[in-house]
């Protein structure tokens, strides 16, 4: 996109004290690592949290950020991960939720799609916790493979393994709901 500022230029400039390049780097951001913190955690409010205490600690880390390391958008969610173990491991005794109870709409169509949706949030929510993390990565935040590995510190290689192994998986477990769809026999 022609024009538009790279994040290490704002983040710099964040660093200097520019408020206005901090409020662009949060409208660039902060929706996809909520999005991406509530998807692992399952609540709202401290998919929240997570997203604002890995903002917290960029603007800490702004004045001494070196360009050409990591990015700032694997930064932030590598950040966002670690604070989703750290919250999901203070929370064990209690499984992950699958999509919020909707209200029954009466259109079979739609009550289908959204049983659907709950089966395919379960599916992943049961898969190993870095497979999981791949594929919300590559799937729901468009992340390339070399973003992805950088993310969770591995190899490309082994991203498209863990990608490989979960996609193998939750064909298994939703053959049964939509054999067609999944290609199952």
């Amino acid at each position: 996109m022609p024009g538009r500022e790279s994040d290490d230029s704002l983040l710099a400039r964040v660093g200097n004290g520019d408020r206005s390049a901090w409020g662009d780097l949060v409208e660039r951001h902060l929706p996809p690592v909520t999005r991406y913190a509530n998807y692992v955690l399952r609540d709202a409010a401290q998919a929240e949290d997570v997203a604002q205490e890995s903002f917290v600690r960029l603007i800490r880390k702004a004045p001494d950020w070196q360009s050409g390391g990591a990015s700032v958008r694997t930064w932030l969610f590598r950040v966002a991960l670690n604070l989703c173990i750290d919250h999901k491991r203070a929370k064990r005794a209690d499984p992950l939720d699958t999509i919020e109870d909707m209200a029954d709409t009466g259109d079979a169509e739609i009550d289908s799609t959204i049983d659907f949706q709950r089966s395919v949030r379960t599916a992943i929510s049961d898969l190993p916790e870095r497979q999981q993390t791949a594929i919300i990565l590559i799937h729901y935040e468009g992340f390339s493979g070399a973003e992805a590995a950088e993310t969770l510190d591995i190899s490309v290689e082994a991203v498209e393994s863990l990608l490989a192994r979960g996609r193998r998986t939750l064909r298994q477990s939703l053959s049964h709901i939509a054999p067609d769809l999944l290609g199952a026999k």
